[in-house]
């Protein structure tokens, strides 16, 4: 019990085990809370937006999915800095927008599936992603393996597709080649997931503000969840062509 606490710095000795244990729980339930009502934001932003036929063109035939794209990145990539500033407005500031402009960016290729009347593929492509996850995610919060080592090669491999996938969106713009990269990143992102999972799960135990990490833990996993979804149904649509 000692070399516990000694290892955990963030809680005093005349903590439990199982009230630590009871905590960590209570913790992961609160992010994954976070994220599935981060989940059902984006779901209610691709509604509207699937209403509104020419706001889709206009993001989809024109700059404004680049600017999504670069508002994506840039909240990805500051997000600890917001989460973590000790204002708690900006931390689910931070959150919800991301959210949101995940929802404007997808909108225009879900649409696309509900004009072909396809909209099997969609709820077929969300139960393999919820699947996928949840398996992934279970086996990082599980596992004895420490994972960490595998991040600056996650982070590497990631750089690495998203350069292939921008040089075959403007040189090759091939339909193959797209297929193959989003099974790289399918791969890739279950990697990570287990990875981010049991990130989340030791940041706990670090102590501190539990709801700010909930936040970010729960930042991390939806970006990877709605990456998981974008990836699959990507493959799914190319499949069902005739």
């Amino acid at each position: 019990m000692s070399n516990f606490n000694q290892n955990n710095p963030g809680f005093t000795p005349s903590v439990s085990r199982e009230q630590l244990d009871q905590g960590l729980r209570a913790y992961m339930l609160k992010v994954y809370n976070y994220m599935g009502l981060g989940l059902a934001f984006t779901a209610l932003i691709v509604l509207y937006m699937s209403s509104n036929v020419e706001l889709m063109i206009t993001i989809a035939g024109g700059p404004m999915k680049w600017v999504l794209f670069a508002g994506i990145l840039g909240l990805g990539w500051f997000s600890p800095k917001l989460i973590f500033s000790g204002n708690p407005i900006l931390a689910h500031g931070a959150f919800w927008l991301y959210a949101g402009l995940w929802g404007a960016m997808i909108s225009p290729m879900v649409a696309s599936f509900l004009l072909a009347d396809q909209s099997i593929l969609i709820f077929q492509a969300l139960a393999y992603t919820v699947v996928a996850f949840a398996g992934m995610s279970l086996f990082g919060y599980t596992t004895k393996k420490n994972l960490s080592g595998l991040g600056t090669f996650f982070t590497m491999a990631f750089i690495g597709i998203i350069a292939v996938s921008f040089l075959n969106l403007f040189f090759f713009q091939s339909d193959w080649f797209s297929v193959i990269v989003s099974c790289g990143v399918i791969l890739l992102i279950s990697g990570i997931t287990a990875y981010e999972t049991q990130m989340i799960k030791r940041m706990y135990y670090q102590g501190g503000p539990v709801t700010e990490k909930a936040i970010f833990g729960a930042f991390m996993l939806y970006g990877s969840f709605i990456t998981l979804f974008i990836h699959i149904l990507s493959i799914m649509g190319f499949m069902s062509r005739d």
